[in-house]
Order: structure tokens, then sequence, then C-alpha cells
């Protein structure tokens, strides 16, 4: 069995150097039957692609505290317009 993988990994291997890129993913699909992972995997769906597309956690740092919110109403606006008049 480990022949049999390794002979569909240089074929699959080759067919992608040589662009026929159907043939690797047809030999990709044969090594995922037999079971296992293989250098050439499918992308998950909902998962990011590309450079650099790791998710960064968006937790605040430690003692971080949110700025107060702004008055709606611009109440104790002392500039010009506003309700400050």
């Amino acid at each position: 069995m480990a022949d049999e993988r390794s002979e569909l990994e240089r074929r699959m291997t080759q067919a992608a150097e040589a662009g026929d890129f159907e043939l690797a993913a047809q030999l990709r699909d044969r090594l995922k039957a037999l079971g296992g992972e293989t250098a050439f995997t499918r992308p998950v769906p909902g998962e990011p692609m590309g450079i650099g597309a790791d998710t960064q956690a968006m937790t605040p740092p430690k003692g971080w505290v949110a700025p107060k919110k702004p008055d709606p109403m611009t109440r104790g606006h002392k500039g010009r317009g506003g309700r400050g008049r």
C-alpha cells in the first residue's frame, strides 16, 4: 500500500508540474480514498485562503477600557451651532 501511495504521489506531482491539473486532481482524490493526507489538499469552504489568511483574535489588550460614547444630541457642546446656544 505504501508503494501504491508513493507511486500515486509521484504521478500527481509530475502531472501538476506538467500543468495537467485535472489528472493531478484525480490522483489526489484517489490518494484521499486510500486515506491520509497529501501534499495537495482542497480548501475547506468558508476558510480564508491565500498568504496571510490566518484569522486574528479580536480581543482588546488586558486593562483596556472602551472610550465613553459621545452624546448623540451634542449636549454640552460649546462650539458654533449645536444645542449649546
